[in-house]
C-alpha cells in the first residue's frame, strides 16, 4: 500500500527487518524495550484499553470525540494505518508530525540496540514514548491483535478496559475456538479495574465474566448491566440507574448504535466530571472514523461516481461479523431509495472469503473482485469462486478504475461499496490528498 510523505521510511524499513515474523505474540521483547526506555507506559495519563474482534476502531473514535467535546486532551494509538503511518499516533488531539515521528523512531531504535523485536512492538513502544513526553488527559489504546500477548498489554492498570464483540478472525494466530479467542481478548482485564463489554455470544461472555470475577474487576456488559438501542431516530443507553438520551451516531450502520453505547458507558466509567452527558452526546454525533461505512465525496473515484449519478462508499470490514453489519447497513439504505448494491471487493488470502460473502445472501449484490497491493492479497478469481458459492453474481476486474466502470454499467445507477480489506481502503484513500485521513 502506498504510504506518502514519509521522511522516516528508511527507519520503518529497518524496524521491519528486526524480526523474521511480522507477528509473534509475546510480551518479553516489549517489556525489555520499555525498560530500556525507562518504562514510558508507566508515565501516561489514564488509559482506556480497547480489545475485540470488530468495532474497536469505531469505539475509540466515539470515545475520542466524547473526550474532546469535554475539552480533554487525548492521545490515541490505533492500527493499522490507511495512508500514512503517522495516522496510528495522535498526540493531544493531533496526528504526530512526520519529523517528530522520525525522531522518536530513531530514539527507540537506538534503545532497542538491534535486538529482535516485531514491527508492531517497536512502533507501539514509540507511541508510548511520544505519549509520555506530551501532556494530555487521556490515552485511548487499541489492541493490535488478540489481547493477552499483544504489545499494548504492558499497560498494568488501565482506567477502563473495553472488550468489543468477539468473533472469528486471525484464525492462524488465535485459533477457531471462540472460548480461546475470548480468553485472549479478556487478557487485557486487570485486577480491580472496571471492564465494559459490547454484546458477546454466550461462550465468549462466559470466558470474559470468569476472568473479570477472578480479578475482582467490575464488569458492565451490554445486554446485562446496560442496553443501547435506536429509538425514534436517537440512541438510548439504559443503565441500571440512569437513561442517556443521545443523538443518532454520526457513523452509519445499525451496529454503530451499540459501539457508541459501549463508548458512552466506558466514558462514564472514567468518572471524570468533565465527561458529562452533554459531552457524550456531542461525541456521538461528531465522531469520524475513515473507511468504516464512509461515503466518499472527494477523489477521482468519487467524482466519477457522482458524474454517473450514483454514490460511492468505502468500508474496511474483512470478516463475516463485519460483513453481516455491512449487509444490514446496505439493506437499510436500499429500503430508503431502492438502489441495488454492487460490491467492489478485495480480501487478504487468510480471510474467510466464503463466510464473508455468505453474509450478503439476503442483499444479493453483484460482486466485482479486484486485486490490491498486499503480499497476501487473494487473487480475484478465488474471490469470484467464493462469491458464486454463496449464490452471488461475481466477476473479476484488473483494477479499481476498471471495476468502477463495470459497476457503473448497471441498468440503473447502483450504490457502489468498495469493501473487504483496510489495505484496499487505504489504496483508495491514497489516490488523492483530499481523501487522506487527518
Amino acid at each position: 500500500m502506498t504510504d506518502h510523505l514519509r521522511p522516516h521510511d528508511a527507519a520503518l524499513a529497518r524496524l521491519q527487518a528486526l524480526h523474521p515474523k511480522k507477528i509473534d505474540l509475546s510480551l518479553g521483547r516489549m517489556r525489555r524495550l520499555c525498560a530500556a526506555l525507562g518504562d514510558p507506559q508507566r508515565r501516561l495519563p489514564p488509559v482506556v484499553h480497547v480489545a475485540g474482534t470488530n468495532g474497536k476502531g469505531s469505539t475509540v473514535a466515539f470515545l475520542r470525540a466524547m473526550a474532546e467535546a469535554a475539552g480533554l486532551r487525548v492521545h490515541v494509538f490505533t492500527s493499522p494505518h490507511l495512508v500514512r503511518f503517522a495516522e496510528r499516533i495522535r498526540l493531544a488531539g493531533t496526528l504526530i508530525t512526520e519529523s517528530h515521528l522520525a525522531e522518536v523512531l530513531e530514539r527507540v531504535e537506538t534503545a532497542n540496540a538491534g535486538e529482535p523485536i516485531t514491527f508492531f512492538e517497536i512502533t507501539t513502544a514509540a507511541a508510548f514514548q511520544a505519549f509520555s513526553e506530551v501532556e494530555a488527559d487521556l490515552v485511548l489504546l487499541e489492541v493490535g491483535l488478540g489481547g493477552s500477548l499483544d504489545a499494548t498489554n504492558v499497560i498494568e492498570s488501565p482506567a477502563v478496559s473495553v472488550i468489543c464483540p468477539v468473533d472469528h478472525d486471525h484464525r492462524e494466530f488465535l485459533g477457531d475456538d471462540i472460548r480461546s479467542i475470548a480468553g485472549e481478548k479478556a487478557g487485557i482485564i486487570k485486577r480491580g479495574r472496571p471492564v465494559v463489554t459490547g454484546w458477546q455470544g454466550e461462550e465468549a461472555f462466559a470466558v470474559i465474566e470468569a476472568r473479570a470475577a477472578a480479578l475482582g474487576a467490575p464488569l458492565t456488559a451490554l445486554g446485562r448491566e446496560f442496553d443501547a438501542y435506536a429509538h425514534a431516530g436517537r440512541l438510548l443507553v439504559q443503565l441500571e440507574d440512569r437513561l442517556l438520551d443521545l443523538p443518532a451516531p454520526s457513523l452509519p450502520g445499525a451496529h454503530q448504535f451499540a459501539n457508541a453505547g459501549v463508548a458512552a458507558v466506558a466514558a462514564l466509567a472514567l468518572q471524570n466530571p468533565r465527561l458529562d452527558e452533554a459531552a457524550i452526546a456531542r461525541g456521538v454525533e461528531t465522531a469520524v472514523w475513515p473507511a468504516r461505512m464512509q461515503r466518499l465525496t472527494a477523489g477521482p473515484l468519487a467524482m466519477r461516481a457522482k458524474a454517473a449519478g450514483t454514490d460511492l462508499w468505502l468500508d474496511g470490514g474483512h470478516n463475516a461479523h463485519a460483513a453481516r453489519a455491512l449487509a444490514d447497513a446496505l439493506l437499510a439504505l436500499k429500503g430508503r431509495d431502492g438502489r441495488e448494491a454492487v460490491l467492489v471487493c478485495g480480501l487478504l488470502a487468510n480471510k474467510d472469503a466464503e463466510g464473508f460473502f455468505d453474509a450478503f445472501r439476503g442483499l444479493a449484490p453483484r460482486i466485482i473482485a479486484v486485486p490490491f497491493d498486499a503480499e497476501t492479497a487473494s487473487p480475484p478469481e478465488r474471490l469470484v469462486s467464493a462469491a458464486k458459492a454463496a449464490g452471488l453474481e461475481a466477476v473479476a476486474a484488473n483494477g479499481m478504475e476498471a471495476a468502477l466502470e463495470m459497476a457503473l454499467a448497471s441498468p440503473a445507477p447502483p450504490r457502489v461499496m468498495i469493501c473487504g480489506s483496510l489495505y484496499l481502503a487505504g489504496e483508495v484513500l491514497a489516490m488523492s490528498p483530499d481523501t487522506w485521513p487527518t
